[in-house]
């Protein structure tokens, strides 16, 4: 079943950066990035110049995919934390719910264990956030006038 499209009012996008901005500081992170799954960049906080988010939001979906598909050969659901430690940069990538992936690219100021304990609380507000989200487009779909069109009807009514 195909994922439905993730929709954000104003407020929660802020809530989102707002997260994001502080983990930045808290965790002493280069940048911080949100990205689903289907590789689109949700939110970005930090100092990265020069950085194509573009790329890195679809190269992180296609790395935690990939990863998935690891772990299901040797039995695990998923992995929901990764590390890749670089020479002079750190990424540090988490699974929020079941559609959202939190990057963390941070250098020697900052240590591996101070981001893990730093995302672990932003990871939870973040999904916290993203639930509401869902929550309110449910709401809003289901009391749509359109809501009870499926695609077959749609098929059907086109059909000669």
């Amino acid at each position: 079943m195909m994922e439905s499209q993730l929709v954000m009012q104003q407020e929660d996008f802020d809530r989102v950066l707002a997260i994001i901005q502080k983990l930045v500081r808290d965790a002493n992170a280069k940048a911080v990035f949100v990205v689903d799954k289907a590789g689109q960049l949700v939110g970005e906080a930090g100092e990265m110049q020069g950085l194509d988010s573009t790329s890195l939001a679809s190269l992180t979906a296609g790395c935690v995919a990939a990863t998935g598909g690891l772990a299901k050969v040797v039995g695990e659901e998923e992995f929901p934390i990764h590390f890749h430690q670089g020479q002079r940069d750190n990424l540090h990538m988490t699974l929020v719910g079941d559609r959202m992936i939190l990057v963390v690219v941070f250098d020697e100021r900052s240590s591996l264990g101070l981001v893990r304990l730093r995302v672990k609380k932003a990871g939870a507000e973040l999904a916290k956030v993203f639930e509401e989200v869902r929550k309110k487009a449910e709401a809003h779909h289901a009391s749509s006038p359109f809501a009870e069109i499926t695609d077959d009807d749609i098929d059907n009514l086109f059909n000669d």
